[in-house]
């Protein structure tokens, strides 16, 4: 069994960039050799405006290009929230947010708490997701304040839960996920809320091993991560999604043209209906 990376001593921070907008920053330092974690701490609730999708897009871009290839891992500095969701306008107007998933080594999303809407949607972008098992829910609520999913959003819960009933219940349910629920059901990888049980979970997967300077087929000393193999495996592995979000204006205005025609065929069922009404009332008479 392979032994968890040891956890270092308290450090500075490789980086912090700051959120001017709510007083927040990102966060990044590394509890372990080559274990990156990003922690973010916009109150009041790390919502997924464009300030913080940048911020986020900017940070993953210095982890790859500053730093030896290695996991990484975001997680919240805000006890009851992981993210409690975004602002698709935000979201869509921040290009290349959502193809990071990517990213060109593991990651994994450190679920401390709350994750709604867009924020459990950011979670499984990554890779892997660890759930507190004594804090929060895990819901995808849009049916509740009546926003449809765009057919990205759909496309990446289809793709990574494994049973259609998770999903149905998941979107026309708006229903919500305890830590044990979670994990029985396949939306979490494990049970986690601190970084023994995180570095923990990543020696299990050997995470580190994938991305550390091994022979293999590129030769000795090339890493799956540096080669672009591991983002070339994630591309093959979620294509449909990737196609949806190059699409996804297409996809808007099929949405459109579905409400348009679905609204023509509630005034016809309408005529209908009130035709009907008449034809009872006057079998009355």
């Amino acid at each position: 069994m392979t032994s968890p990376p040891p956890v270092s001593g308290p450090r500075e921070p490789l980086f912090t960039l700051h959120l001017p907008s709510t007083s927040g920053r990102l966060t990044c330092t590394e509890p372990s050799p080559r274990i990156y974690l990003l922690t973010l701490t916009s109150p009041p609730d790390n919502r997924l405006t464009t300030e913080v999708c940048q911020t986020l897009l900017l940070a993953l871009d210095i982890v790859e290009l500053k730093y030896p290839p290695g996991v990484l891992v975001t997680t919240s500095g805000i006890q009851k929230f992981y993210s409690n969701g975004l602002d698709l306008e935000h979201a869509t107007s921040t290009p290349g947010f959502w193809e990071r998933c990517l990213y060109p080594m593991p990651t994994v999303a450190l679920v401390n708490g709350h994750a709604f809407a867009g924020g459990l949607m950011l979670a499984m972008y990554h890779d892997y997701r660890l759930f507190n098992p004594k804090r929060g829910f895990l819901c995808l609520n849009e049916l509740d304040f009546g926003k449809a999913l765009m057919a990205p959003m759909s496309s990446i819960f289809r793709q990574k839960l494994p049973s259609p009933q998770t999903y149905r219940d998941m979107v026309l349910e708006a229903k919500r996920y305890t830590a044990p629920d979670a994990l029985r059901e396949g939306i979490v990888d494990a049970l986690g809320a601190d970084m023994a049980d995180l570095l923990a979970f990543v020696a299990s997967r050997k995470l580190l091993e994938k991305t550390s300077g091994v022979g293999g087929a590129g030769g000795a000393g090339s890493t799956s991560a540096a080669s672009g193999v591991y983002g070339a495996m994630k591309a093959e592995m979620w294509r449909e999604t990737l196609d949806l979000l190059d699409g996804h204006a297409t996809s808007e205005k099929r949405a459109k043209d579905w409400l348009a025609r679905e609204d023509a065929r509630k005034k016809a069922a309408k005529e209908r209906v009130q035709s009907w009404q008449k034809v009872v009332a006057r079998a009355k008479l």
